[in-house]
């Protein structure tokens, strides 16, 4: 029997931009088995909206981010038996033919596929640059391997949900995907790739950290500065190497902030040591809301003892293997 196809979209409050990305799914060449929605408790005439599509599947729940959208969306895929699950958020759109492309890559191996991420107002740069290529233009090949941006035309096969599990809601947004990829990629051993001619349109990324943001309502920072700690747990197996990649990620975002930032300079030097607090306490208690109010409320941050326990277990973890490795071929010598 032929695998079912399922497309998850995972929307919050952006109903135009929900509904061009349901009308590319419903035009696909491969025509999909089922298209489901997760409405992360938008507040605009989403909900409307999805009510009258008979063609679609809804799930509606709190705002508990990207990850918990896509965690809900790719579960329900799963125990609904669908072979094939197609991700991606609501800000983007697949061309028509991109499904079909997808499958046509397929051969049996088990793999995570993704579409080609393009500008959709140029329609030819890629909006991250995938390995070498910047523009469809330079492609030569009809696979890039080694490379893929969930979730954008993320194409999961359901034996990947078996092996891996699905995204941590628990980190929110911003970096739960690259955790989910780097799960799959890098402790799962799977290998991805990028299908050249199968095209994901996606707005060109408007976040550069070189770019001024606003203090008061920069919450997504929280989780970019926090979620980059488990990300790099995620993608180093040895802990003290993830530690030292995220301790120079830190230094280097102090950097871009001392040197590129003209508003608020030291409030977001200062901001960063809440974060990073809490990701070495796996502190995920924190929502927008609160960290909303403590920036409005002009709260300094100070770096906790949190740190100093954390690091003192890092290195006693490394250490204490080898101390006993010593101390036992002294007792055998």
């Amino acid at each position: 029997p032929m695998e079912k196809v399922i497309a998850v979209v995972v929307t919050y409050n952006r109903k135009a931009l929900l509904s061009e990305c349901i009308n590319a799914l419903r035009n696909q060449t491969r025509t999909l088995d089922a298209i489901l929605v997760v409405n992360n408790g938008s507040t605009d005439d989403t909900e409307e909206w999805l009510l009258n599509q008979k063609d679609l599947y809804f799930v509606t729940q709190k705002n508990v981010g990207s990850s918990g959208g896509f965690a809900t969306g790719i579960n329900w895929a799963y125990e609904n038996n669908y072979s094939w699950i197609w991700c991606m958020d609501d800000d983007g759109y697949p061309k028509e033919d991109a499904l079909e492309k997808l499958l046509d890559a397929d051969d049996g191996c088990l793999r995570l596929i993704n579409c080609a991420v393009i500008d959709k107002e140029d329609k030819k740069t890629f909006v991250w640059k995938t390995q070498q290529y910047r523009n469809l233009d330079e492609v030569d090949c009809k696979i890039i391997e080694g490379i893929g941006h969930p979730f954008n035309g993320t194409l999961l096969h359901r034996r990947i949900i078996e092996r891996v599990g699905v995204p941590k809601p628990k980190y929110f947004l911003w970096g739960d995907e690259t955790e989910y990829y780097y799960r799959i990629v890098r402790q799962n051993g799977i290998p991805v790739r990028t299908i050249a001619d199968s095209i994901h349109y996606h707005p060109a990324t408007a976040f550069s950290l070189k770019k001024d943001w606003d203090y008061n309502s920069g919450w997504k920072m929280y989780y970019y500065i926090r979620n980059r700690f488990f990300i790099h747990q995620t993608k180093f197996s040895n802990k003290a190497v993830a530690l030292l990649h995220y301790y120079c990620f830190i230094v280097a975002f102090t950097g871009v902030v001392m040197l590129y930032q003209k508003t608020d300079r030291l409030k977001k030097l200062s901001f960063i040591m809440w974060p990073v607090t809490d990701a070495f306490n796996s502190n995920f208690d924190v929502t927008p809301p609160v960290i909303l109010s403590k920036l409005k409320a002009n709260e300094t941050f100070s770096l906790t003892g949190s740190i100093n326990g954390y690091l003192k277990n890092t290195w006693s973890a490394i250490f204490t293997p080898i101390a006993s490795l010593r101390a036992r071929r002294a007792a055998n010598a």
